[in-house]
């Protein structure tokens, strides 16, 4: 089977990949066939080199091996580099990556690197592309090959390094060369992603992918985990379901980067290509169940219930077939199955969203995305498309806006159910009290009439009697929110105390109903001068007044402050035997510094009061902050 190139015709293109026709027409430039060459012809890739180690895909030479296609029974093969010294078949690659649909062909890469400078240099050549049965690879030092047999079918520990994809160090003395020999063979398609990269490239890129990693499958785990104990605390099937497909799921995605096979299970090869399709049969199955109990369709749709029973059926016998078909077969089932699926519950969805079921529209969303991503990643897999690391990042954007999606739809459905609850409630307690109306009717009275009298003792709870301003309670619940919104605005709150100078002669000499009256006008006047929405005059007590001015700097309280000094003692209050009596007031202003305490500011303002008591009454003090 010849490879499948991306510097094929734009005919090759449309039959290998229906969905990105487009989008191809418009990116390729026709090319030619490789031809044939000589091992020895190969091209050399200076690897000390940036440029030349960008171009490595201009310079692989590949051989395709189909003689064990033609002699199955003798399984016929080369074996070493030497073998191939006669064959004349060898192709040039044109600079991008050779993929392979799916063959049981031998694949052999000729590469041959050398370090062009005089110091010696360290690679490593890099195949990013874990689901390969069996790879054999063959360094050239001095007379002989250093080899290794690796791939999915032999254990992890294989591997010169421990990494999830395939990586062969190589190192040069100055002005040598060295040529590497790969021979790929798996069941099924072949990716092969080749680059050399220069250890501190790979360590950064490594770095790079293990941070988007473990925050897309810590994400994974942490909304499965949550949504199991979402299901354990109500009870709720489709929670179950959908930490099921995220975990399935995220097993997938594990497996066909190699992590798995990494990280799960490194000493059962067998394990490492079954748990693909096993991965991606109970993700089908998951998504199902999911689906099937998320969407409600029992009672709305009894057909396409009945359907999903059927697939949830079949996905089960999907998943008993990956433990007795070749995994070429069954990895073509499982996927083309999980497609089927797809559409087919992004169809009920529709039909749902239609029906008027709101939840459902976030649930076509999600499978929207899903959808495509699935589809290109297929094509990635299966070797329609190259460049299989950006679609496995595709892939998992994909699953992650997906993820969030149902979940969010999940929110919507519960809301939804709320709703309904809360509806059915509602018109139970309405029904209940048409019922009861007669017999209640005394009781809803008797509760008004009891909820008015709250309001007006609240109102008077929180109202001087005499002056009719409100009280020191007031205040204290009315400032503090005056001083946090002005810190958080960063402006300044006055507070001014006043006092009436001399009160207790005035209650000895003329009584206490001229007191009170006395108290009146100094209400009044207050009121007058203090006219915004948001100042706030209280008594604060016997002859003690108070004034909050937000916004207000400490220049503007003192001359409020002042202006009502100057009117109060511009009144004469006429006594109960004739006379007049001019009262006067002495003041303190002090201002909220947003490091104070509500404490420090009464005692500031006290202290200025205290002072202008001091200094002869009939004036105003202010004290800084």
């Amino acid at each position: 089977m010849h490879p499948h190139r991306r510097n094929g015709s734009h005919s090759q293109r449309a039959g290998r990949c229906i969905f990105s026709l487009i989008l191809l027409l418009c990116t390729l430039l026709p090319g030619t066939h490789a031809l044939a060459l000589n091992a020895a012809n190969c091209p050399e890739v200076a690897a000390n080199m940036p440029e030349h180690r960008a171009s490595l895909l201009d310079n692989i030479c590949y051989y395709v091996d189909r003689r064990r296609l033609a002699n199955p029974e003798e399984n016929a093969r080369f074996e070493n580099p030497d073998e191939l010294a006669s064959i004349q078949d060898w192709q040039r690659s044109k600079g991008d990556e050779l993929i392979f649909t799916q063959s049981s062909a031998d694949y052999w890469l000729k590469i041959t690197m050398k370090n062009t400078a005089d110091s010696a240099g360290y690679w490593f050549l890099m195949l990013s592309y874990a689901p390969l049965d069996n790879i054999a690879m063959w360094v050239s030092e001095g007379d002989g090959y250093r080899q290794v047999h690796t791939g999915d079918h032999t254990v992890f520990s294989s591997r010169d390094v421990d990494y999830r994809y395939y990586l062969v160090p190589i190192l040069l003395e100055g002005n040598a060369k060295t040529d590497i020999y790969m021979r790929i063979n798996s069941s099924g398609a072949i990716n092969l992603p080749l680059s050399i990269e220069e250890p501190a490239n790979l360590i950064a890129q490594s770095n790079a992918l293990t941070l988007t990693h473990g925050l897309f499958y810590g994400a994974l785990l942490i909304f499965s985990a949550f949504n199991l104990l979402l299901f354990f605390s109500t009870g709720t099937a489709y929670y179950f379901f959908n930490a099921f497909y995220m975990l399935a799921t995220g097993l997938f995605l594990c497996s066909m980067a190699g992590l798995s096979f990494q990280y799960l299970w490194p000493n059962v090869p067998w394990l490492a290509n079954m748990a693909i399709p096993l991965s991606e049969g109970l993700s089908t199955l998951a998504f199902i169940l999911f689906g099937r109990a998320f969407l409600d369709i029992d009672e709305a749709q009894p057909r396409p219930s009945g359907l999903l029973k059927y697939l949830a059926s079949f996905s089960v016998l999907v998943i008993a077939l990956c433990f007795v078909l070749p995994y070429s077969i069954v990895i073509k089932i499982a996927t083309l199955y999980g497609l089927f699926c797809i559409v087919t519950l992004f169809v009920i969805g529709i039909q749902r969203w239609l029906q008027g079921y709101s939840p459902a529209k976030w649930y076509v969303f999600a499978w929207s995305t899903m959808a495509i991503g699935t589809c290109i990643y297929a094509l990635a897999a299966f070797g329609y498309l190259a460049d299989f690391l950006a679609q496995e990042i595709l892939m998992q954007i994909a699953v992650g806006v997906q993820v969030i999606l149902l979940n969010y739809a999940m929110v919507q459905r519960w809301r939804l159910l709320t709703d309904k609850v809360l509806s059915m409630e509602t018109a139970a307690r309405h029904e209940l009290e048409i019922r009861v109306d007669e017999r209640t009717t005394q009781l809803r009275d008797t509760m008004r009439q009891l909820e008015v009298a709250n309001q007006r003792l609240e109102e008077l709870s929180i109202h001087d009697d005499l002056t009719g301003l409100h009280n020191r309670r007031h205040l204290d619940a009315a400032l503090p929110d005056i001083c946090a919104e002005g810190r958080r605005l960063k402006q300044p709150v006055a507070l001014i105390m006043l006092d009436a100078d001399r009160f207790k002669t005035i209650n000895d000499t003329y009584g206490h109903p001229f007191g009170d009256r006395c108290l009146k006008v100094i209400a009044e006047t207050l009121l007058r001068h203090i006219k915004r929405p948001m100042d706030i005059v209280v008594r604060f007590g016997g002859e003690e007044f108070a004034v909050v001015l937000p916004k207000t700097e400490l220049a503007g309280a003192m001359a409020v402050a002042q202006a009502i000094l100057e009117d109060i003692a511009s009144q004469a209050i006429e006594t109960p035997d004739g006379d007049t009596y001019t009262i006067t007031l002495s003041a303190g202003v002090a201002t909220y510094s947003h490091r104070d305490s509500l404490e420090a500011l009464y005692q500031r303002a006290d202290k200025a009061l205290y002072q202008a008591k001091e200094t002869g009454r009939n004036r105003v003090c202010a004290s800084e902050a």
